[in-house]
C-alpha cells in the first residue's frame, strides 16, 4: 500500500512539473507576481470560439487578451469596445457565456499594479 502511494505522489508531482513547463513554454506571460499565479492564454482550436462568442455576445469590438482558467471561469476573453472601453467575458466549457465584467475607466487591469493605465 505504501509503495502504491507514493508511484501516485511521484506521478501526481511529474504531471505538476509537466504542466508548469508547458505553462511557461507557451508563453503565459503575465500573471500577478504576487500571488505566483501566471495566465495563461487560450491557444489552439478553442481561440476562435472563444473569441467569437464573446464578441458576438457584446456585438462589438475586438479582442485583446484570453485567459484559460480564470479564477470567475473556465475562459476569460478581454474585448476592447469601439469607445476604448474593455469587458472581460467569461465563457463556461462549451463557449456560453457565464458573465461579463466592464473595467471602470482608470481603473488598473490585473496585469497593471501600478494604476498608471499602462499594462505590461
Amino acid at each position: 500500500m505504501k509503495r502504491r502511494f507514493a508511484l501516485l505522489a511521484a506521478l501526481v508531482l511529474a504531471l505538476g512539473a509537466i504542466g508548469g513547463g508547458v505553462a511557461a513554454a507557451s508563453g503565459g506571460g503575465g500573471g500577478d507576481s504576487d500571488s505566483g499565479e501566471t495566465d495563461v492564454p487560450i491557444s489552439g482550436a478553442e481561440l476562435g470560439p472563444a473569441s467569437d462568442a464573446a464578441l458576438a455576445h457584446l456585438g462589438e469590438g475586438k479582442v485583446t487578451d484570453t485567459e484559460v482558467g480564470d479564477e470567475e471561469s473556465y475562459y476569460e476573453v478581454e474585448v476592447t469596445l469601439n469607445d476604448g472601453s474593455e469587458v472581460d467575458v467569461q465563457l463556461n466549457r462549451d463557449f456560453s457565456v457565464v458573465g461579463t465584467e466592464a473595467e471602470k475607466p482608470g481603473e488598473p487591469d490585473d496585469d497593471d499594479k501600478s494604476g498608471n493605465g499602462n499594462a505590461g
